[in-house]
Formats: C-alpha cells, structure tokens, sequence
C-alpha cells in the first residue's frame, strides 16, 4: 500500500510559493520567488535526492505538473533525482480535461477519490512537491501520511501557504529532524 509524502520548501510563515526561482509561479504578484537557492548545501541535496529517488511515483497538481514537465523533462538525466523523476510514474490530480501530459509516464487522476484509490494499488511513497491546492485537498480527506518539510530562515510575508484555512486538526509525530549548515531545518512528521 502506497503513503502520500509530502515533500515541500517552506518558509517560516508558511509559504511555498515560488521557492526556486522568480518565474515560477509569479501569480497574485508574488515578487519574493527564489527564495530558497541561497540556502542550499549538501544536506539539503541528499534530503530533497533521497525523497525523489526512493518515490514509487510523484502526485502532482496541475500548476506544479507544468512547472516540473518545463523543468525537468529535459534536463541531465545523469542527476540520479532527475532520472528518477522522468522514470517514475506521474499522476496529476487536475479538473483541466484538456491538460496535455506530456511528460512521460504521466496519467490523469481525477480527484480525492481516485488519490485514494491509488493508494491501494501502488507499492511505495507518492511524493507531493509544491501543489499547495492539491495539499489541501489531501489534507482535507486524510490522505497525507507524512511530511518532510524544509523550513527556511526566511519570513515572506505573502504568497501561497502550505495550510490554509480548509486544513483540518491534525496531530503529527516528528521523526526526525536535521539542521542544515545553511539553518535550514528538516523535519519529518508522521501520522500517529
């Protein structure tokens, strides 16, 4: 049976927009993007490697599938998190009937009820990068089961949070925690 692991950069006031770079995910004028390269050390490469080459397959949001296809497709496979990630299996949680998937290994799923099913049928970890409104909605229907978060040094004040106002009471157990050189802290939380 499949968990659903979450895998997010997230700032101290929650924010998980646009960690990477400017560009990419610019909306509701979010100007604070590319946050998190600064931070970056060896750490922090062998937590975020680790998550990525271990994955059955990666459950994405529409908005965070297009960001990876553009970034990730075509890039060094020689990376081993890279080749993971263009071997792996992709599912994509989108309403979007006309969303091409171009990606390879990619297929839809339509939903909350389908995200469960999956669980079911996949062996492994789902790892979920990004997709705050598909973290919502797994939130929501209790399809989380662990997050490995990576908290960085830095107040952004705005921009997309991981929980919102639809997360429900949910009590965690971390599992193990890490500080990077760079005062990043990588946590791991667990369901009970």
């Amino acid at each position: 049976m499949a968990r659903v692991v979450v895998v997010n950069f997230m700032s101290l006031d929650g924010v998980i927009q646009s960690p990477l770079s400017a560009d990419e995910d610019p909306a509701d004028g979010f100007v604070a993007g590319g946050w998190v390269p600064p931070y970056g050390d060896d750490a922090m490469a062998s937590f975020m490697s680790e998550a990525t080459t271990t994955a059955a397959g990666m459950l994405l949001g529409r908005r965070s599938y297009e960001i990876f296809t553009a970034a990730w497709s075509g890039a060094d496979q020689s990376d081993p998190a890279v080749a993971a990630m263009n071997r792996m299996p992709k599912y994509v949680v989108t309403r979007s009937p006309d969303l091409p998937l171009s990606w390879g290994n990619s297929r839809r799923v339509d939903g909350t009820a389908d995200v469960a099913r999956l669980k079911g049928e996949v062996e492994g970890d789902l790892v979920v990068f990004g997709s705050g409104e598909l973290l919502g909605a797994l939130a929501e229907h209790d399809l989380v089961d662990e997050y490995r978060l990576l908290l960085f040094p830095v107040v952004l004040g705005a921009g997309k949070r991981m929980f919102g106002d639809r997360s429900p009471l949910t009590h965690l157990t971390l599992t193990a925690t890490t500080t990077t050189s760079t005062g990043v802290v990588l946590l791991t939380y667990t369901r009970p």
